[in-house]
């Protein structure tokens, strides 16, 4: 497991992003209490690259909180996106009238679709799927962002396939959340996250 020292990551992230509000810092505090009892992550080179891309993805997916959040938009919105009989909708496994805006992205990295819900719900053993707000419980947020994106539950692509002991593709990455959209924007926040968590580890 990673043991990181929370002042030089907190000022390591004002040195690259800028000023820490208070709700941002109760964030980080949050994300590391997590980080450091996560035996995902150990101290190695790969491991933290590939934290420091889940970092990027919370900040990004997250408008730059790394609160848990709901997607943008309403109702008539996401059920036009993600309602049974679109693409998309089949695709997320979305079946029932509503489910496009019952099962609409929320969490840390925007988990959305009743067949993702189910998935995570068999990891937290909270019931998602009759409750899907639980989905932005911090606790509950942390290991469906970190497992989903491990495991490729997303778009079938997982995070091991970019970031690996022989190569740090933070621009493909992208491809385990959303195609490619923001990726070279998201790469750079990853890099400065990697050397953040480098200056970090104790």
């Amino acid at each position: 497991m990673l043991v990181l020292d929370r002042k030089k990551l907190l000022n390591g992230y004002v040195s690259r992003f800028g000023p820490l509000t208070n709700s941002l810092a109760d964030a980080f505090r949050f994300l590391l209490s997590q980080i450091e009892k996560d035996d995902r992550f150990s101290n190695t080179e790969s491991d933290r690259r590939q934290l420091a891309y889940c970092m990027a993805t919370f900040k990004w997916e997250t408008a730059h909180t790394m609160h848990p959040i709901d997607e943008y938009g309403g109702d008539p919105y996401f059920n036009k996106r993600y309602g049974p009989s679109t693409s998309v909708g089949k695709m997320l496994g979305n079946t029932k009238p509503g489910d496009g805006a019952l099962f609409h992205g929320r969490g840390y990295v925007q988990i959305t679709g009743r067949r993702n819900y189910a998935k995570a719900r068999s990891l937290t053993g909270v019931d998602l799927v009759t409750q899907p707000d639980l989905a932005k419980d911090p606790v509950v947020a942390y290991q469906i962002a970190i497992q989903g994106m491990k495991e490729g539950w997303f778009t079938g692509k997982k995070l091991s396939q970019f970031i690996n002991n022989e190569k740090a593709d933070f621009e493909n990455a992208r491809t385990i959340i959303n195609g490619y959209d923001k990726a070279e924007i998201i790469a750079n926040i990853a890099r400065r996250y990697s050397e953040i968590l480098r200056e970090s580890l104790t």
